[in-house]
């Protein structure tokens, strides 16, 4: 058994993990400060007496006794992370920081969950972990790429600096059951306006690409990745390569709700990325990791979550 601190893990993504580190066997601390996080998504795991909820935000420094660190606490939608973008870049930033201390002073592993939007809008396609992006500094973005871009930066100084074991993966987009309904993120805009019988917005004509994975995979490829070798710290990336135009999505959706609505195309926000791939094979050749939830199944799920969330007839 394993003393595991998990931050943001009362989010989408957060609560997963600390589900399956529970089930495997570990001992877990949750820290959120329910910015995005919500007590329900871990509601289930209170009663278990090996997960600790602690209310905390990682601007501020934390002490305890573990053994691994998932570092997961950061605004991820457009939406929560413009809405104060100080505060996200200091999350990323200072978040990393306190975090980076803590394993420094424990002698703890510690995962950064860093992010495909290090790439920006990208010159290269798919994008291999070589490639350094292409980022506006000065955007409306620019608080959650840039803050990501630089707690790599404090990952790899303390790694050098001080012989912190670390990892780093960047996840591309990810989607499941516990996605916040007005997140703004793409799968569940959608099948939240199918459910609902609302016009379908799509930024921009819908020609641009994302790859989507379902939240099981990269669970899968985050613990693949804190039981790898010490030797091999990443970057690494974590996502589905195969590419799905926004329209097609779309028209997916509502196929699969059986939904009337209707597509409608708003203007193509600053900064938006017009293509998103991974090129994994460095998870496959270091990790033996590749995705294998398709995007149907995952889908199939989803709209069943978003369905008993928003308790609409099945």
């Amino acid at each position: 058994m394993k003393r595991i601190l998990v931050t943001g893990g009362a989010g989408f993504i957060g609560s997963h993990l600390c589900e399956t580190l529970l089930i495997a066997g570990h001992e877990v601390i949750c820290l959120d400060n329910f910015f995005t996080g919500s007590r329900q998504n871990i509601v289930h795991l209170i009663e278990n007496p090996y997960f600790e909820l602690v209310r905390h935000d990682v601007i501020q420094p934390f002490y305890a006794e573990v053994d691994e660190i998932y570092n997961l606490a950061c605004p991820a939608s457009p939406v929560h992370y413009q809405y104060n973008p100080i505060k996200t870049i200091k999350t990323s930033m200072m978040g990393s920081i306190n975090m980076l201390g803590l394993a420094k002073r424990v002698r703890a592993k510690i995962l950064q969950a860093s992010t495909s939007e290090v790439y920006g809008d990208p010159e290269i396609h798919p994008q291999p972990e070589t490639y350094w992006g292409h980022v506006n500094p000065n955007g409306i973005r620019s608080c959650y790429d840039e803050g990501k871009r630089c707690a790599e930066t404090l990952f790899m100084d303390y790694h050098r600096q001080n012989n912190v074991k670390i990892k780093i993966i960047r996840i591309f987009n990810t989607y499941g059951p516990r996605m916040h309904q007005d997140d703004g993120r793409v799968v569940s805009n959608f099948i939240v306006q199918a459910l609902k019988g609302k016009d379908i917005t799509i930024f921009g004509d819908g020609s641009q690409t994302r790859s989507f994975q379902y939240v099981d995979d990269l669970i899968t490829g985050m613990t693949k990745m804190m039981d790898s070798p010490d030797s091999f710290i990443g970057p690494v990336n974590i996502g589905n390569p195969f590419e799905f135009r926004i329209i097609d999505l779309a028209k997916k959706v509502i196929d699969m709700t059986g939904s009337h609505s209707k597509i409608i195309n708003l203007p193509l926000p600053e900064d938006d990325p017009k293509q998103r791939q991974p090129d994994i094979n460095l998870a496959l050749k270091t990790l033996n990791w590749s995705p294998v939830i398709n995007l149907e199944t995952g889908l199939v799920r989803t709209i069943e979550y978003f369905k008993n969330e928003l308790k609409l007839d099945k």
